[in-house]
């Protein structure tokens, strides 16, 4: 189910929303039409087609002209189908003479590629953060990169939202006395102490081999579980390897509840029915920035629609997008 705030479908009063036009691709038109809600504006239309020979066309329905254009549009299977999609909004919105196009990307796929760790391949990463500036994008608005180092691989701004205390906060009001927030390898380890201390919770991590893309290997658990409940942290689900190969190793050590936590809950392939056989499994909370599918059980959906909207808001009235997660006073 979706969990939305308060807020989130109460237009933004002080945003400065007149002099933009707001996209959609067509990979989440309802997170685009639930960020336009919180604005106050209208999602501008625009037509997608494909020509016989499979080629795509986009035309933008709306006016462009000096106006700050925003295309909304995550990175989800069909992830090429997306991207390219994408890339033709930006090229349109550049040729229609934008004052200037930030692609609003809440789940940026290609952020796994960041490094080139075989001989002969690409940092796929890094070309598409050059194909989003090539195509006319000014700007990048992104949540949850992979890893630090793919906001290094773009040649223009990125706004790089956080969904921490999101998630958070839908685990505050229960008693968390005997719970220890656990990440499936030390690459995410940053991200689960964060979390931790957003919880006043324990922090351990699994020690884990990629075998193949849907294949690890976790060898051990770093800290203190025994008996606790577990929330398993990560960036993404996608298959679940990940999510289970650490549940069972849980299991060894002797756990209470697992719940499984993640911004992305891509849950592709099989992920969703190999997650219903956990019967220990009492929850998987993830947010919308990628369109649910019906079936996987115990699910829980929380909306960062309000987050994208707050940050659109403060990017077109020049305010500081880093301090909406940061506990630092900002200054100028």
């Amino acid at each position: 189910m979706d969990r939305v705030g308060d807020a989130s479908h109460r237009p933004l009063s002080s945003c400065h929303v007149s002099d933009i036009t707001v996209f959609s691709g067509s990979a989440h038109r309802s997170f685009a039409e639930e960020v336009c809600a919180i604005l106050g504006t209208e999602l501008a239309p625009s037509r997608t087609t494909r020509f016989s020979n499979d080629c795509l066309q986009v035309q933008l329905r709306d006016n462009c002209r000096k106006r700050d254009v925003f295309i909304i549009q995550p990175l989800v299977p069909p992830v090429q189908e997306n991207l390219v999609e994408l890339l033709l909004m930006i090229d349109a919105a550049r040729g229609a003479s934008a004052a200037q196009i930030t692609a609003v990307i809440p789940h940026f796929a290609y952020a796994r590629s960041d490094k080139k760790d075989a001989p002969r391949i690409s940092i796929g990463a890094r070309l598409v953060a050059q194909l989003l500036k090539t195509a006319g994008a000014d700007r990048v608005v992104t949540m949850a990169l992979h890893s630090p180092q793919v906001h290094g691989m773009f040649d223009v701004p990125v706004d790089h939202l956080d969904a921490t205390r999101v998630l958070a906060d839908h685990f505050r009001s229960r008693d968390l006395s005997n719970t220890v927030v656990v990440s499936p390898d030390f690459g995410s380890a940053k991200l689960a102490n964060h979390f931790s201390r957003e919880l006043n919770v324990g922090v351990a991590a699994g020690s884990k081999r990629r075998l193949a893309d849907d294949r690890v290997v976790i060898d051990a658990i770093v800290g203190d579980v025994a008996g606790k409940d577990v929330l398993i942290l990560d960036d993404e689900i996608a298959t679940a390897g990940s999510t289970i190969e650490l549940m069972d190793k849980l299991r060894e050590i002797g756990v209470g509840e697992i719940r499984a936590v993640c911004t992305h809950g891509l849950f592709t392939g099989k992920a969703a029915e190999r997650l219903n056989t956990q019967p220990d499994l009492a929850e998987v909370v993830t947010t919308n920035t990628v369109p649910q599918v019906a079936g996987l059980n115990n699910l829980e959906v929380i909306t960062v629609a309000p987050l994208f909207a707050e940050a659109i808001r403060r990017i077109t009235s020049g305010e500081s997008v880093s301090s909406l997660f940061s506990d630092e006073p900002t200054y100028g």
